[in-house]
This record gives C-alpha cells, sequence and structure tokens, in this order.
C-alpha cells in the first residue's frame, strides 16, 4: 500500500510539473489517503503483535 501512496504521489509531482493543478490535486490527495490508511494498518498490526507476545 505504500508502494501506491508512493506511486500517486510521483504522479502529483510529474503532474505539478507540467502545469495539471487538477489532476496533481487530486493524485496528491489520493496519495495522502493511502499513506495513512497504510500507516493505520502498520500501527494496529504492530499492536496486535504486542498482545500476542503477551
Amino acid at each position: 500500500m505504500l508502494h501506491y501512496a508512493v506511486v500517486f504521489f510521483v504522479i502529483a509531482i510529474i503532474a505539478a510539473l507540467f502545469g495539471f493543478g487538477g489532476i496533481a490535486a487530486s493524485a496528491a490527495g489520493i496519495a495522502k489517503l493511502l499513506f495513512v490508511v497504510f500507516a493505520v494498518l502498520a500501527v494496529a498490526s504492530f499492536l496486535v503483535s504486542l498482545i500476542k507476545k503477551a
């Protein structure tokens, strides 16, 4: 999932360089959303692994 966030971030940067503001904004929004989902799932996975060890 983090891979897709990075891909959308790169798309946003390239679109911004070529002047496509709308596409860049939406790609950046998708990248932010995917990163937040990744971060939440990573923390949840870490907490579950701590609970299973105890």
